[in-house]
């Protein structure tokens, strides 16, 4: 078996999951390539081991059972192990977002994609995780899941998302329970703000760029095995929930 440490990020072909696995990759580590399409899966690790990286691609849709089995399968196969899983494929199930006037469907579309895809992965790579030293999650959430954000007089947490937003918060609670259910199994778990940073699933709006934004991603996924589980944090510290 080789005893590289081995990350998979999920939505890792482009924008903040591209710069989490190049980093992950920079410090020596193997990383899988998560990705729905295919061409573009093989394109960012073609672009990361041009870099140095040793990277692999994994075929994942998250809101496909099917898919995500063979995904843990592929894991398995290539690498022989999984040390940190960072959950990072996400939509926003585009605009406007008003509550009294959203289609459900869009709701459902996106918790399906931001909610349930976090667990159905989550779930399926864990027997490869209780098997590494120290594993870790790390859920990539947003500041506008934050509920006390949000209901704060004049903060900036952008339109209103209706689908978005409250996706990102039941994706914080979803990381709370986690981190019960596996305290005192060595798995940390925890959720990640990378800020308001410049990719296509904001039309290149935000103000950071998107390998700033990963930096937090690294930080949990990193951290000794006395560090924090259930926990929301950014790069400056702790969101407020």
């Amino acid at each position: 078996m080789n005893e590289q440490t081995t990350a998979l990020v999920t939505g890792a072909n482009k924008g903040i999951g591209y710069e989490i696995a190049a980093a992950l990759g920079a410090l020596g580590w193997r990383v899988g390539v998560g990705a729905r399409d295919t061409g573009r899966c093989e394109a960012a690790v073609a672009r990361l081991r041009a870099a140095g990286a040793d990277a692999f691609g994994v075929p994942l849709d998250v809101t496909d059972d099917a898919s995500v089995t063979a995904a843990a399968r592929t894991v398995e196969e290539t690498a022989g192990r999984l040390d940190v899983l960072v959950n990072n494929a996400g939509i926003t199930g585009g605009t406007p977002q008003n509550p009294t006037a959203v289609d459900p469907a869009t709701v459902r579309a996106v918790v399906e994609t931001n909610v349930i895809g976090v667990i159905r992965t989550t779930n399926a790579m864990l027997p490869l995780l209780r098997r590494a030293a120290s594993p870790r999650i790390v859920n990539m959430s947003s500041g506008t899941g934050s509920l006390t954000r949000q209901r704060t007089p004049g903060a900036d947490t952008g339109p209103i998302a209706v689908a978005y937003a409250p996706s990102k918060t039941f994706l914080n609670a979803v990381t709370v329970q986690y981190a019960k259910e596996l305290s005192g199994t060595g798995i940390l778990i925890n959720a990640a703000c990378p800020g308001f940073c410049a990719t296509d699933l904001n039309g290149f709006r935000g103000v950071r760029p998107a390998w700033q934004g990963a930096a937090i991603a690294v930080r949990l996924a990193t951290l000794p095995d006395d560090g924090p589980s259930g926990g929301f944090f950014e790069d400056a510290g702790e969101v407020p929930w």
